[in-house]
């Protein structure tokens, strides 16, 4: 998502928000290529558009999985499933390194803990056993709810997930593509219903995290990034200093000049943080959540690419600290509502946000120590390409906003068992533990409206300070050519102009 090879490979900069409440699963631009792809017979069928469920008996379940999505989904036709990238996913996935699913259990006590088959991992020679193992995957009747934590998902476990769960496609389609989402589906009431949430937020890592990245910029510049990642620095951070020849000198100050062009352009980017080595990328929490009256399901999607976005076990090991925690044990311990489970995960989008900025307000900072003694061009394109980054970074708070606010007024079918009394304490509670993170993002909006002001104050300092400079040119020019005149001045005879004054 955030770094690219090649230019083909960015995702658009405008995409609509998938959700399953569209008629069609995937738009096109061509109405002719979009139902090129429609099964004709299954229009003229009479049967239901939505089969029924597999029991994923072994006498009559013969891997269903395999024929996931269009086993439970029909409308979504090859093509379409080509277009959102599910395909590829299916068949075009790491064979040389195991897909591992972590689970943890929360228990009706509000306890965290790690069950004892709490790893499942697969590969090609292990399917029939992962499959055995995700139908069979049954938390005790005392859990509340069981989180899984994919890592490095291969396409038959995205299938076996889809097909156990009865996942839309649309989690998938939204996740591999970077797509913020967020909606209710499959709503049962008195039992349950199905939400995804796909967020995209700021992260920041150390400037070695991108030893992997590239970021492809359309000016010609960009062609001597291979010749400086040769001389041993990593995507424009101070990390190596340039010493040798002045042709090394040369594609140094070419690349920070590529790498400035293409902040300014890509904001998808990461964002180089020089004074403190650090960069700002963009990372993805994708969550699939099916909240039951008995045994709810959460699923962590994490993006198999070779960024540095949060891991499976990362997340994994923080959300069961998260439950260590003294105010969230009351509270999973108050209300059977698997919801606040999915709380922990906005928390540590909103963790990394806090840092992110706190790691941008110390760059702004030195550049505003930095600008009094210079003026250099490098230095004015750098701010600019912090301001494009920054108005991006207030969609992604906005967005961050928009979605703990669908947490709060999506109420849970399954807690319709409940008293009256019962539902409102647990809405009660919900909206408070929501609005506490709300609080924190207009905290995160406010510190973003202080550092744009700051920014700006430094680029009417850096026009001053040229302006200052250009003044003082203009001044010694003024200056030099006045004595040149002096230098060529004519002097005539008085007589000789009262002469020539009597004449005319």
């Amino acid at each position: 998502m955030v770094i690219y090879s090649s230019p083909n490979d960015r995702l658009p900069l405008f995409a609509i928000t998938l959700s399953s409440a569209l008629p069609w699963p995937i738009s096109y631009r061509c109405i002719q290529c979009y139902f090129a792809g429609v099964n004709q017979g299954q229009l003229e069928s009479v049967l239901p558009p939505v089969p029924e469920p597999c029991s994923h008996m072994p006498a009559s379940c013969n891997n269903c999985w395999r024929e996931y999505p269009q086993s439970l989904y029909p409308n979504w036709t090859p093509e379409q499933v080509r277009k959102s990238k599910i395909d590829k996913a299916i068949k075009q996935y790491r064979r040389d390194v195991r897909c591992v699913i972590h689970q943890v259990d929360v228990d009706e006590n509000g306890l965290f803990a790690v069950p004892e088959d709490g790893r499942i991992e697969s590969d090609d020679s292990l399917l029939e056993d992962t499959w055995i193992r995700i139908v069979n995957n049954k938390a005790p009747i005392a859990n509340r709810v069981r989180a899984l934590f994919i890592e490095n998902m291969s396409g038959p476990v995205l299938q076996m997930l889809g097909a156990k769960y009865n996942i839309e496609p649309f989690f998938f389609s939204s996740s591999l593509n970077w797509i913020p989402s967020r909606y209710q589906e499959q709503v049962m009431p008195g039992d349950g219903d199905h939400i995804t949430l796909c967020l995209i937020f700021l992260r920041s890592v150390p400037d070695g995290s991108a030893t992997s990245m590239s970021a492809v910029s359309p000016y010609p510049a960009a062609q001597v990034e291979g010749n400086v990642r040769g001389n041993g620095n990593v995507n424009g951070a101070a990390s190596t200093p340039f010493h040798g020849s002045p042709s090394t000198s040369t594609l140094r100050e070419d690349y920070e000049l590529s790498l400035l062009a293409d902040q300014m352009i890509d904001t998808q980017a990461p964002l180089v943080l020089k004074s403190n080595r650090r960069l700002l990328v963009l990372d993805l929490l994708s969550v699939h959540l099916i909240r039951r009256a008995q045994g709810s399901v959460i699923i962590s999607y994490h993006a198999d690419k070779d960024l540095p976005t949060t891991t499976a076990p990362y997340l994994h090991e923080r959300i069961q600290f998260a439950g260590q925690s003294v105010y969230w044990q009351k509270i999973f311990q108050t209300s059977p509502d698997p919801t606040f489970v999915l709380l922990t995960f906005m928390w540590h989008a909103l963790y990394s946000w806090d840092e992110a900025l706190e790691n941008l307000y110390t760059h702004i900072c030195s550049l505003e120590s930095h600008v009094i003694t210079t003026s250099e061009m490098t230095l004015t394109q750098e701010l600019h390409a912090i301001r494009a980054h920054h108005l991006h970074y207030a969609s992604l708070l906005n967005d961050f906003r928009k979605t703990v606010t669908f947490i709060r007024n999506t109420e849970n079918p399954a807690l319709e068992r409940l008293s009256d009394e019962e539902r409102k304490a647990n809405a009660s509670l919900l909206s408070r533990e929501c609005e506490n993170l709300l609080t924190e993002i207009a905290r995160l909006e406010k510190a973003r409206k202080m550092q744009d002001s700051r920014l700006k104050n430094v680029m009417n300092l850096v026009f001053s300070s040229v302006n200052i400079i250009d003044s003082r040119r203009m001044q010694k020019m003024t200056e030099a050519a006045a004595k040149d005149s002096a230098a060529v001045r004519l002097h005539l005879p008085a007589t000789w102009t009262d002469l020539k004054f009597e004449l005319t």
